[in-house]
């Protein structure tokens, strides 16, 4: 999800990230039920229900503002959107409430939405100061709990693992020697403190926290195992037939979204004879079959025009007529951080 910066400092209207693509890959029916699982500001629903004058969709998110912004565009659709507030890593339980046995397409669109990252109230951005917050929902705890009260190697753990931040260690350090001082209450202060142990890649233009933050966000919201529960909801959902189409910004969801259909396609070792969860007398269970060869990249219009579209990949695989086999062992463990090793160099 995603906004073009506008002028005055202000966001632009919304741009879903690699629409056409998604719409194109997707091949909607004429009619049936499609499942947006993260509504944002409704970017997708709105162009599936542009595009298919029969279709229905049925549209979830965590976070209560988006379903509140949503309203005007459930009224606008006649009854065919329905907006669902939870997580979507819960969509097949949500569905079923919601008086849906099956669907006939799912789209996910990973990570933090442009609506929370350009309002600094939302804590999700060190653009702009703000409360440390980061929760997409309105539950838990916040980023600030977690770096007031987290253990030095957890934190350590965390930014090395979700942030792929190398300099872990310092910044886990850095953040425990801060907080004896007083807690550490806006993103303002984090990212100094951040900044004053990890440089700046030179010529990137990405701020030193960058990394930091994507890793606490994830954290606080348990963003990549919301996404292992999604694949495993939209297996138990999708009718033959068909279709799941995933968009990732980052390297750590994509390999999950990836290895996933590797594994349910019978091209991965996780799904050979050998790994639980994989297996229907005596031979891997193929309940996907791939739609796209590899990941679809944003041209260079797109990436152009829109910045945070430049990272995005989309993954798209049909449903076979296979029952749905059991989780992925291995695919749950990738949203895990590994056991406590402190992480990073220094």
């Amino acid at each position: 999800m995603s906004v073009r910066p506008g002028s005055g400092g202000q966001p632009a209207p919304h741009i879903p990230v690699l629409l056409d693509e998604v719409l194109d890959t997707l091949a909607l029916p004429e009619a049936g039920l499609a499942v947006d699982g993260t509504f944002g500001a409704g970017g997708y629903s709105r162009a599936m229900l542009a595009a298919r004058p029969s279709l229905r969709v049925v549209a979830i998110d965590r976070d209560p503002t988006a379903i509140a912004a949503g309203a005007a565009l459930a009224a606008e659709s006649g009854g065919r959107l329905r907006l669902v507030e939870g997580c979507f890593g819960r969509l097949d339980a949500l569905l079923a409430e919601a008086g849906e046995a099956q669907a006939d397409r799912v789209v996910l669109d990973i990570g933090v939405s442009s609506m929370q990252i350009d309002r600094p109230e939302r804590g999700f951005s060190f653009r702009n100061d703000g409360p440390l917050d980061m929760r997409m929902g309105a539950e838990g705890p916040s980023a600030a709990d977690l770096v007031n009260e987290g253990e030095e190697g957890m934190l350590a753990d965390i930014v090395y693992h979700y942030g792929e931040e190398r300099r872990s260690r310092a910044v886990a350090r850095t953040i425990i020697e801060a907080r004896r001082r007083g807690r550490i209450e806006t993103t303002g202060q984090l990212a100094d403190l951040v900044a004053g142990v990890v440089r700046a890649e030179p010529g990137s233009g990405i701020h030193p926290a960058t990394r930091t933050f994507q890793a606490l966000r994830i954290a606080v919201n348990d963003e990549l195992g919301e996404l292992v529960r999604a694949l495993h909801a939209a297996e138990q959902v999708l009718r033959p037939g068909g279709r799941l189409a995933v968009v990732t910004f980052h390297s750590l969801e994509d390999r999950i979204v990836k290895q996933f259909f590797a594994a349910r396609s019978g091209r991965s070792a996780q799904g050979s004879r050998h790994m639980p969860g994989g297996l229907r007398a005596g031979a891997p269970v193929r309940s996907f079959t791939p739609v796209t060869k590899g990941p679809v990249l944003p041209g260079e219009a797109e990436a152009a025009r829109n910045p945070r579209a430049r990272s995005a990949k989309l993954r798209v695989a049909e449903r076979t007529d296979a029952p749905a086999p059991a989780p992925l062992a291995t695919v749950a463990a990738l949203a895990c951080l590994p056991a406590s090793s402190g992480g990073g160099r220094r």
